[in-house]
């Protein structure tokens, strides 16, 4: 029997449900200096460690996985950063007393037999992507669970990408809906037009549209900025933003070949050893 890997983007789970389960008490304001009083945090943490876990149970069910892994940012800045200052520039910081909780979450993700990876160096997503495209390339089947955009250019006949909270797959038909193009090019695509919501900048003037016509006539970015028959006006941003082109490049794809130092057989559901990569990134730091 093939194996179904199931891979939960657990953050982006995770501070999704605890929107959901402190919207109630911010709109009735029970805070203090703009946060939640102490007794409240505490039921909120509480409500959203159920949810999470109830959540989690509804996944394995459904997607009737056989392994399954959930992937943590570290709380530290990624190589990304470093790279670029203003990436993910404005974003809404986790609260700390959320961020304070993850092990306990963590611990109640256990209970249901699935493990946890905590990222130092990369981010979860490319761990998520390295996982995926391993599995994809001996032809095993997973399932990214997210609401994140970014996975969308890793859909294949073996990887899908399902999200939890609207209860359908981003499927290749999505990506053509909302983009215009194929999945294999969206990252040309965000280069070009910039990715607002990890605040990496584009190409000045090229907007989506244009960005999707010209990808869907010469079918790739290197193949536009080679090409000598693109209207001059377009050329020449295209030629201003050499550098901004590389980075952005560089910044919006997704690592799929960090090391890992452990197996398929160590993600089945029920197992629970306590696993290292090769990577500096940790299994099950519950405490």
């Amino acid at each position: 029997m093939a194996a179904h890997l199931v891979l939960i983007d657990a953050l982006n789970l995770i501070r999704r449900i605890y929107a959901v389960q402190e919207r109630p008490f911010v709109q009735n304001k029970i805070q203090l200096n703009n946060e939640l009083a102490k007794k409240t945090q505490e039921q909120v943490l509480f409500n959203t460690q159920k949810a999470c876990t109830k959540a989690l149970d509804k996944i394995l069910q459904h997607q009737q996985a056989s392994h399954a892994l959930a992937v943590f940012d570290s709380q530290q800045p990624c190589w990304r950063y470093k790279l670029y200052a203003d990436y993910k520039k404005g974003r809404k910081k986790m609260p700390s007393h959320l961020a304070d909780e993850l092990p306990a979450i963590q611990d109640a993700f256990l209970q249901l037999g699935v493990d946890s990876l905590v990222s130092e160096e990369d981010e979860a997503d490319d761990l998520i992507a390295t996982l995926a495209t391993k599995m994809a390339l001996h032809g095993q089947h997973v399932t990214i669970v997210s609401t994140d955009k970014g996975f969308l250019s890793l859909l294949s006949p073996t990887v899908h990408i399902y999200d939890y909270f609207n209860r359908r797959y981003l499927d290749q038909q999505h990506v053509k809906d909302k983009f215009d193009i194929k999945p294999a090019q969206l990252i040309d695509l965000w280069t070009l037009t910039g990715d607002s919501t990890n605040k990496i900048p584009g190409v000045a003037g090229i907007g989506q549209i244009t960005a999707a016509s010209l990808l869907n006539q010469y079918g790739s970015l290197s193949a536009i900025l080679k090409s000598n028959e693109i209207k001059p006006t377009i050329k020449e941003k295209l030629n201003n933003s050499t550098e901004q082109i590389a980075l952005s490049r560089k910044l919006l794809t997704l690592k799929k070949n960090i090391p890992l130092g452990f197996n398929l057989k160590d993600l089945r559901l029920g197992t629970s050893t306590k696993l290292t990569d090769n990577n500096n990134n940790h299994y099950n730091q519950a405490r």
